[in-house]
């Protein structure tokens, strides 16, 4: 998909690196001129629609399609008698067993997992025919939720554990104690657009129109599913209509529609229901963890340990890790922290926006709190004072760590400075008023990235990459690069993205796309300046050979020696030249990588690093202040005003940034006040699998909310400065609520959603 820059925009500044340029997609959108994958047009296209399973747990014993068979259009039922011929595709971390894969599986693990599908002429026909087919089950015990008595204590994962010190005897010994529990329920993504694909075969050639997060990892699941060449599978994502991290992988929904275009002959789309939305792919796990806080009687933490916990599935594991952030957000000499996983009858759980970190800083958070109220001291006060001066379970240095300032200046544009620390001790008339604050994290993740850079005859530059663009800014901010190194303006930029044919790139999940692709793009257009350099000072034909300059200038659309010396536009050099083109592609591997470590690096996540990979430890954090109103007599809670603090490093556009970070805020207040998968105990049923029941924000529930960097560049972080943005800004957004109500209540509520119900 091509995105042309808007022709107009603010001050010439805005088309460089941290300027604040308006989203080149912007207009296309508002339009309705952008096609999302759903919507493109392809001939003789037939229709998927999906038969869930009814029961948790069993095994499917026959399928009576007969009946769907004989309706109006109906073109092919798949049931798991079907030998599909497929194989498990390579995981996340570069394995891959060597194992049969079933779409459509004889044994149900999950109410909701797919055990058959209907092909027909039209989606209406496709649903009618649905309901005709009856399937027969073998039942088997279940277990619901983290909640079922028969859920048990869960395995351990050693390698998320973390300890050092004697933490359990610092506890005892403290002065000052705090203990408790926190609970997080399920949470799922529910994007506007729906999970769904349109399939079509030429030959050996499978073409993937699909909403996706990682266009070439993806396009590397069909290609094993199916036993082809990579470059056989071309997927194509141009938009994305919100993904939270639920759009990374290529799912079962996807291997059906593939498997039935190519058994028909035909394209065909399939599009996951509402509720099927909250099954093909797992939300956030529900979560408990015990937290221990030892304190001196000044507030100095002497130990913390901490039990936590998070469900999984039966046939997958998926830590949603409750000690993610635990261990580096204060200092403390005694630290103990475990985390189990329970496994239980649901979808294997995913990522969902600041997965781990979220739900550990809930209870961190949360925690901190309570000691400072037992100790009858200024939360902030409590939380400046036990700032952690380097990480203290790696042992490294921060790369940068300005949280201590996120702190402050929160603070102060908040006017915390005026709270009165008592519970209940504000108010409007019967409105209670509280004010609180959290804290949050999101560890640096880097990750090999590759890019093109075109320029034109022209004189137009395109930048050309498989990364995508799900809302956050990628087509904006590469143009942004691009511009600056040329010195064009940005209206002469070109970008196309979200294609498995294009060059490589990392998944944009997990705060690692904006610091991946763009170290990729400023290689590649450094490259092709210098490139265009040379050919200027040294082809017979060019005007500026004979200048004498071992350099040249790029700025406000010409080329120039600098000074009164000769300057020409881009397509004036092209011309000169004799070009219609110039191409450099450049990545962030090392240099010499192979074949097979490009591979690897745009379609599993082997190449991959941590925070902690080099010699420094690198995170972006934050810091939310809220302001809650709570009515006295029927204990209503809103939100009237948020202020947040961030530490991000560079950024590469505020105007986007702030809007990610407004994004992860809301996402926030819904899983404070709003969000809560439910759980039918007797069959593992989501019963609020809609939108109209799995209640989000909506504008009436979002306030004025203020967003402030604190930043300083970070180089050890990304090759431009900057860190991660989009998974930050929903890390302690929920604790600042809940403490922020307990502020105004006196009432404490450590399981969210904060409900009428728990404070009446």
């Amino acid at each position: 998909m091509t995105i042309m820059a808007p022709r107009k925009f603010g001050d010439s500044s805005d088309g460089v690196v941290g300027g604040r340029q308006t989203r080149f997609e912007g207009d296309l959108k508002v339009t309705g001129a952008a096609k999302y994958a759903l919507e493109h047009p392809v001939e003789n296209l037939a229709h998927g629609v999906l038969v869930p399973s009814t029961i948790p747990a069993g095994r499917v014993v026959s399928v009576d399609a007969q009946a769907a068979l004989a309706s109006p259009g109906v073109l092919l039922v798949l049931t798991p008698e079907d030998d599909f011929g497929m194989r498990v595709a390579t995981d996340w971390g570069g394995n891959r067993p060597d194992e049969p894969y079933y779409p459509l599986s004889r044994e149900v693990r999950y109410n909701g997992e797919p055990v058959a599908a209907v092909i027909a002429e039209s989606r209406e026909q496709a649903v009618a025919a649905a309901k005709l087919i009856r399937v027969t089950y073998e039942e088997a015990p279940h277990v619901a939720s983290l909640d079922d008595p028969n859920a048990g204590e869960g395995n351990l994962l050693e390698h998320l554990s973390a300890s050092w010190g004697d933490a359990e005897a610092a506890y005892a010994a403290a002065p000052v104690k705090v203990e408790a529990e926190y609970k997080t329920p399920r949470e799922y993504h529910v994007a506007m657009e729906p999970h769904g694909l349109t399939a079509k075969w030429d030959g050996d050639q499978l073409t993937v129109w699909e909403p996706s997060q990682w266009s070439h990892g993806m396009a590397r699941s069909y290609a094993e599913w199916f036993g082809l060449p990579f470059e056989n599978v071309h997927l194509i994502s141009p938009f994305i209509g919100g993904g939270f991290g639920s759009k990374g992988a290529a799912l079962a929904h996807g291997a059906v529609a593939a498997f039935a275009a190519r058994k028909l002959g035909r394209p065909v789309k399939l599009a996951l229901t509402r509720p099927q939305n909250f099954t093909g792919y797992g939300g956030r796990a529900a979560t408990r963890q015990t937290i221990k806080l030892g304190a001196t009687k000044d507030g100095v933490l002497q130990a913390i340990v901490h039990r936590g916990a998070s469900e999984t599935s039966t046939y997958g594991v998926w830590p949603e890790q409750t000690g993610a952030a635990t261990p580096i957000m204060y200092k403390v000499e005694n630290l103990s922290s475990e985390h189990r996983v329970v496994p239980v009858n649901t979808v294997t759980p995913g990522a969902l926006r600041g997965p781990g970190k979220n739900p550990s800083a809930f209870g961190i958070e949360t925690a901190m709190d309570e000691l400072a109220a037992q100790l009858g001291m200024d939360p902030l006060e409590l939380r400046l004072k036990n700032y952690a001066d380097r990480d203290y379970q790696s042992g490294k240095p921060w790369s940068t760590r300005r949280l201590r300032e996120a702190m402050t200046e929160g603070a102060e544009a908040f006017g915390w400075s005026k709270r009165n620390h008592a519970p209940r001790s504000m108010r409007d008339g019967r409105t209670l008023i509280g004010w609180g604050m959290a804290c949050g994290t999101f560890p640096v993740i880097q990750a090999p990235s590759e890019a093109m850079i075109r320029i034109l005859g022209n004189g137009r530059v395109e930048v050309v990459s498989g990364a995508i663009d799900m809302g956050q800014g990628t087509y904006t901010i590469l143009a942004q690069t691009a511009a600056e190194i040329f010195g064009v303006p940005v209206d002469q930029v070109e970008v196309h993205l979200g294609d498995s044919r294009m060059p490589g790139s990392a998944i944009a999940g997990g705060s690692m796309l904006a610091g991946s692709i763009l170290g990729a793009v400023h290689k590649a257009a450094s490259a092709a300046r210098d490139e265009l350099i040379g050919l200027a000072l040294s082809e017979p034909n060019s005007p500026l050979r004979d200048t004498g300059a071992n350099t040249l200038t790029f700025s406000g659309g010409r080329v120039s020696v600098g000074g009164e010396g000769p300057s020409l536009t881009l397509p004036e050099l092209m011309q000169s030249l004799g070009r219609d083109v110039l191409e450099i592609r450049r990545n962030t591997l090392p240099d010499g990588a192979s074949m097979e470590d490009q591979r690897q690096a745009w379609t599993t996540m082997a190449k991959v690093e941590g925070p902690t990979m080099g010699e420094y430890s690198m995170h972006s954090w934050c810091a939310h202040f809220a302001e809650v109103r709570v009515d006295e007599d029927f204990g209503t809670v809103r939100l009237s005003r948020m202020v947040s603090a961030f530490d991000c490093g560079r950024l590469y556009n505020p105007r986007m940034v702030e809007s990610q970070w407004r994004g992860g805020i809301i996402m926030g207040i819904g899983q404070a006040l709003l969000e809560e998968g439910l759980v039918d105990m007797r069959n593992g049923r989501t019963v609020n699998n809609n939108v109209a029941d799995y209640l989000v924000p909506t504008n009436a529930d979002v306030p004025d909310i203020q967003v402030i960097s604190v930043g300083v560049p970070d180089y050890n972080a990304s090759a431009l400065g900057g860190k991660g943005v989009g998974e930050v800004g929903i890390v302690g957004v929920a604790p600042a609520i809940a403490n922020a109500v307990f502020h105004a209540t006196g009432k404490r509520v450590r399981e969210l959603p904060v409900t009428l119900e728990k404070l009446i």
